[in-house]
């Protein structure tokens, strides 16, 4: 109970401070507290170590290429302020593991599986923040068609390393602090899970991720229903009611659940 009610306190403590820095959202502060006090109160402060490290650096990301972003932000469906939706979607998985660790004190796979779900979104985070700088056009995962930057299931090198670096990152952290031992085996697993999770958050963008078109400016976007310039979008492909948050979702549970096999 107190490691719970510390957790409570240290998570309100870093949601307010990531909302006075327009971090998060009002929405997304509460996403955070709750997400927080699941982590930190169930898991411990190794747990804590990890979700920080992902917060941090991906918060970080955001702002130092905020401005290199700034032209695509017509293609996505929100902007650099995480809301409920996005911190849920991926810290939701993570948020699990942590209260699976609770009822099963004793399991390895709980730890590596919460640590390759980190490490997809910290991964798909990163590609996302860094891909843009890729000197060349992304390409369609699917079928290797440039495509313009920002599109949904585009990848690129840049993106690619990125994304790699993003999973090192959790993955080092989840070897270092580790209740389970094993430096080589966590990290290992950590990366690859990570990794993949991040490649299938790319397929599903590419394949049944709702897109739209704005009539207006004839681009591709993820906003619905109003795009940048106020037009009503119209949707070309996709599932409708498979947004970018769930796509997220999806990136993290299956860097998770790759974990918690292997």
């Amino acid at each position: 109970m107190l490691q719970l009610i510390l957790g409570f306190l240290f998570a309100a403590l870093i949601a307010f401070g990531a909302w006075r820095t327009r971090s998060l959202t009002l929405s997304g502060a509460w996403g955070a507290l709750l997400v927080g006090t699941a982590i930190f109160g169930l898991g411990g402060w190794r747990w804590a170590v990890l979700l920080l490290a992902f917060f941090i650096s991906s918060s970080a990301l955001t702002r130092a290429f905020a401005k290199q972003k700034a032209s695509l932000n017509e293609k996505f469906d929100k902007g650099g302020q995480r809301d409920l939706g996005q911190v849920l979607a991926n810290g939701g998985i993570a948020s699990v593991f942590a209260g699976l660790n609770f009822l099963f004190p004793h399991a390895t796979w709980t730890w590596i599986a919460f640590s390759a779900s980190l490490a997809a979104v910290n991964a798909d985070t990163w590609a996302t923040e860094l891909g843009v700088l890729n000197p060349t056009m992304p390409r369609m995962i699917t079928n290797g068609r440039p495509v313009e930057r920002g599109t949904s299931g585009g990848i690129s090198v840049y993106g690619t390393l990125a994304a790699l670096g993003g999973a090192v990152l959790i993955a080092i952290l989840a070897g270092l602090v580790s209740p389970v031992g094993n430096f080589w085996m966590v990290t290992g697993v950590a990366v690859l899970g990570g990794l993949l999770g991040s490649l299938f958050d790319s397929l599903l963008g590419a394949t049944v991720q709702a897109i739209y078109n704005c009539p207006q400016c004839n681009k591709e976007t993820e906003k619905h229903p109003l795009h940048t310039c106020g037009t009503p979008t119209v949707q070309i492909r996709g599932w409708k009611w498979l947004n970018n948050d769930l796509v997220n979702l999806g990136c993290a549970l299956v860097g998770g659940l790759i974990g918690s096999v292997l």
